[in-house]
């Protein structure tokens, strides 16, 4: 196989703005296009900004605190149903740019079962367009509680594109060790990390990752300035509204755990690599979780892929 060139785009969304979001979202796509990427990440949550005001807006989590609710209202109003208008869209500049696209989403269920529930989800276009895969997170990390509703299974997989195998998780999903042996059991080539910032230990994550499933990650992060917070909710003390909140971090992994791009920080861009899918293959000669290094005569995992919602 040709060597295949992956791209994070590093960069902030428009906060809680669901139609500027999508303006930026195009114009990245398209610069992508120039730069005849195959594969195109964004971080958690991208569409329409991840609520980094859970965890540094002091008076969150005031109990019944109007504030608050002005602010996760503003969140639900920028979320998107999956599908819809804005996956329609998607899925139409990835066919016209030719890319496959990894996007983290906040989902909303507006009618029916769940009506009202947002969840955290990462969403697989191919570069035809079509939405090929949706994973909702399966657990809310800490303060996410407040806002999201726990994932399922049905999404946990990789999925076949005209560049390999690719699969996804969402943030400390990386910490669950079962959720990262059935991804590895779905034979990824590319894995896709979305975190709100690659910070140290989301590198170390990543990194060991890419190790243990001897394949290629793409650890995608973002900006945030402090300043771009809901206007209902003060900016922590010290803080001037142009300080980054989220810095990014993002980087690009090959199989043996190692930098192909090293950790980018506080600047936006398209973090580039191409990569040769054969060093895959390469690596699992040493070490292959779902072959000759597993046992499937002492363990056996099972999965539930129902779609709870």
């Amino acid at each position: 196989m040709n060597t295949v060139k992956v791209a994070i785009a590093q960069y902030s969304s428009v906060h809680l703005d669901l139609p500027a979001s999508m303006k930026k979202l195009e114009e990245i796509i398209r610069k992508a296009a120039g730069e005849k990427i195959h594969l195109l990440v964004f971080g958690e949550t991208w569409l329409s900004g991840y609520p980094a005001w859970l965890d540094n807006c002091p008076e969150v989590a005031k109990w019944d605190h109007e504030p608050t609710k002005e602010a996760y209202l503003a969140l639900r109003k920028s979320s998107i149903t999956v599908p819809g208008v804005e996956t329609a869209k998607i899925g139409e500049l990835a066919k016209a740019a030719a890319v496959n696209i990894v996007i983290g989403v906040n989902e909303i269920i507006t009618s029916g079962k769940g009506s009202g529930t947002v969840f955290n989800a990462l969403l697989t276009f191919n570069d035809q367009g079509d939405l090929v895969n949706h994973h909702r997170k399966l657990v809310p990390t800490y303060t996410e509680k407040m806002i999201y509703g726990h994932g399922d299974a049905h999404g946990l997989q990789a999925v076949e594109t005209n560049i390999g195998r690719v699969g996804g998780l969402v943030c400390w999903e990386h910490w669950m060790p079962l959720t990262r042996q059935v991804l590895h059991d779905t034979a990824e080539d590319i894995h896709v990390a979305v975190w709100p910032t690659v910070h140290e230990r989301h590198q170390i994550a990543s990194l060991q990752y890419a190790f243990e499933g001897r394949c290629f990650v793409l650890a995608a992060g973002q900006l945030l300035k402090a300043g771009d917070y809901p206007s209902s909710l003060s900016i922590s003390d010290g803080d001037d509204p142009e300080h980054l909140v989220l810095t990014g971090g993002s980087c690009i992994i090959n199989p043996r755990g190692e930098y192909i791009v090293s950790p980018v920080f506080n600047k936006e861009g398209l973090i580039m690599a191409e990569i040769d899918p054969d060093q895959r293959i390469k690596e699992q000669m040493t070490l292959d979780t779902s072959g000759h290094y597993q046992r499937p005569d002492v363990f056996n995992l099972e999965i539930k892929k129902d779609r709870l919602i």
